[in-house]
């Protein structure tokens, strides 16, 4: 079993940034597919960015690109978003998810084997 923990969320003003992480456990690393999704009140969860086994291709969400930078560093089994320029309408709860099979096409998470309990980013104007 796969177990994924984030951490990095917080407050930040509007233009300010965040870095996110995701901690693996369970397998190893470098078998998974991981992304971030998110989901803001009374929405669906969103695909937000994801990035390939060997961390070569990665993936956005149109909303997000030029503005985030998704990485993982296989040797400490660990994820990372790196979020700049942040806007009201970035607020959300943010996921990790983890899967053997790439799911950088979809849209809200369904079918994704592993998660994370989720951060909270709040971002004030």
């Amino acid at each position: 079993q796969v177990q994924l923990v984030e951490s990095g969320g917080g407050l930040v003003q509007a233009g300010g940034s965040l870095r996110l992480s995701c901690a693996a456990s369970g397998r190893p690393f470098s078998d998974l597919f991981p992304g971030w999704f998110r989901q803001a009140p009374g929405k669906e969860r969103d695909f937000v960015a994801a990035i390939s086994w060997s961390g070569v291709n990665t993936y956005y969400a149109d909303s997000v690109k030029g503005r985030f930078t998704i990485s993982r560093d296989n040797a400490k089994s660990t994820v990372y978003l790196q979020m700049n320029n942040l806007k009201p309408e970035d607020t959300a709860v943010y996921y990790c998810a983890a899967d053997r099979s790439q799911f950088y096409n979809s849209r809200h998470g369904n079918g994704i084997n592993y998660w994370g309990k989720g951060t909270l980013v709040t971002v004030s104007s």
